[in-house]
């Protein structure tokens, strides 16, 4: 035989013992937000999924917006996002089913440490917004949709205010949480972020936190698998796996144990009464 004849005989094997394996692969894709990724959660817990349960997950990191947006036209069969509104919209439109509580954590704002606007003598949330639309410090907004910017508008119309109405103090980035507190720290500047992405984040240049712990900024995150014919039947099947798993006592766990410098980023909802 020659080299030639050799040399197609193996690719005609290669692909007769591959093409059953790739066949036989269990994965979906998952529509997210940018801060369960940038927060590394995601990293942690997917292989503990995989590997109890041989599927895979392709990830789609964006703004909730954009994340309800993919399970409405059927391009993911499952969402992990941040906006309760949002959500019991998705699923009373007929889009999603069985939203299912996953965890929480909460929102902070963060500045530079000598804070212009004292944020940090800020009473409440209110408060807060309040001294830095009279300071006009630059506050970066993300600008995106996302459950983070929808969140953060809330805040400003609570506390009286419409950013449409705002100068040019206020700046909308348009990108995912990580990039928007890099564009923050370059500026000088305040934003509002989840906690876990701040605590992930290397570049601080300087920024804390200014305003915390108050319960308008509690952020709960939501499951929903997709209803829609555009996925195919077993995607949704193992879609719907990964809902059941996330929401068991051992999806709870392995979130429960995701820590970055020894500090959880993520709770379960009911911990704190058991604790």
């Amino acid at each position: 035989m020659s080299p030639l004849m050799r040399f197609a005989a193996a690719l005609l094997l290669a692909l007769a013992v591959s093409a059953p394996a790739n066949a036989a692969e269990k994965r979906f894709l998952l529509a997210t937000t940018t801060s369960t990724e940038n927060s590394g959660l995601l990293d942690a817990i997917i292989p503990q999924f995989t590997a109890a349960t041989g599927i895979s997950l392709d990830i789609v990191a964006v703004g909730t917006g954009q994340a309800l947006e993919m399970g409405r036209r059927g391009d993911a069969a499952a969402i992990l996002v941040h906006d309760r509104i949002g959500e019991d919209q998705f699923v009373a439109n007929g889009h999603g089913t069985d939203r299912r509580d996953v965890m929480y954590n909460d929102f902070v704002i963060i500045g530079p440490r000598d804070d212009p606007a004292n944020l940090t003598n800020a009473s409440d949330t209110a408060q807060a917004m309040t001294k830095i639309a009279d300071t006009q410090v630059v506050f970066v907004s993300r600008g995106d949709d996302s459950g983070t910017h929808r969140k953060e508008v809330r805040l400003w119309e609570e506390a009286g205010f419409d950013p449409a109405t705002f100068g040019g103090w206020y700046r909308e980035a348009g990108s995912g949480m990580g990039q928007t507190i890099l564009t923050t720290t370059q500026m000088g500047g305040y934003t509002m972020t989840d906690r876990a992405t701040w605590v992930k984040f290397g570049r601080k240049d300087g920024h804390v936190i200014v305003f915390e712990e108050d319960p308008p900024l509690f952020n709960p995150y939501a499951s929903i698998v997709v209803t829609n014919e555009a996925v195919p039947a077993q995607e949704t099947e193992w879609a719907t796996q990964w809902h059941q798993w996330l929401t068991s006592e051992t999806g709870r766990d392995a979130i429960r144990a995701y820590r970055v410098d020894g500090q959880q980023l993520f709770f379960i909802a009911g911990d704190e009464e058991a604790g």
